[in-house]
């Protein structure tokens, strides 16, 4: 890959992303935060501190929350209001950016790069991308480039072909996106917990259903 290029809008989303997650790990609304952590382990599965896939997880949750759960709102910050969620594979990628499919919506966004770490990851994704991009800087200043948050979550490759079964049957079910993407995260749950457990077994249409 070329040299990914510096972007100081990038920056100033990373510093912002970062601001507000800080209010949720250490700061003043740790309370809220973590009865966000349980709403989004019960939709998509548990996971704890000695899980290999903890960090990955919890990257995850703070997407969520900052989106979803409307975290970023109670910590005095609308700048990631409007992200688009989706379940994206990569289909061009440089220095700049990524041009993303959306498996679930259809959708092809050309985006930015956050940073050289973002940038590798992308390159070398091979399965689909539980994402949210959002576009900044938000209060229409130009110019507006998109941005996959950094709480983007990569399911396995070899889960690629059995995940789509399951997109499309969720799409044929008039599906909203958080429900089908939420049980796609469970389904990847199932897959790692278990080495003896094949894509093909974990992802399947059967589980498609939402959590009690």
């Amino acid at each position: 890959m070329a040299r990914v290029e510096k972007d100081t809008t990038a920056g100033q989303l990373v510093a912002a992303y970062d601001a507000v997650v800080a209010r949720g790990a250490t700061g003043d609304l740790g309370e809220r935060a973590a009865e966000m952590r349980e709403v989004f382990q019960r939709r998509t599965g548990a996971f704890h501190a000695e899980d290999p896939w903890f960090e990955t997880r919890t990257r995850a949750f703070w997407d969520d929350a900052l989106t979803t759960q409307g975290f970023a709102a109670l910590a005095d910050d609308v700048s990631f209001a409007n992200a688009h969620r989706g379940f994206f594979v990569v289909s061009e990628v440089d220095g700049t950016g990524a041009l993303l499919v959306d498996l679930w919506s259809g959708a092809e966004l050309i985006v930015r790069h956050l940073d050289e770490t973002q940038a590798l990851t992308l390159e070398h994704a091979e399965g689909a991308i539980d994402a949210r991009v959002i576009g900044y800087p938000p209060d229409g200043r130009e110019p507006v480039a998109l941005y996959v948050l950094p709480g983007a979550y990569h399911h396995a490759p070899e889960a690629l072909e059995p995940a789509l079964d399951v997109v499309s049957a969720a799409r044929d079910r008039a599906m909203e996106t958080g429900d089908a993407l939420d049980a796609l995260l469970r389904m990847d749950l199932v897959f790692r917990s278990s080495s003896r457990v094949k894509a093909s077994f974990a992802y399947r249409v059967e589980a498609l259903t939402r959590p009690r």
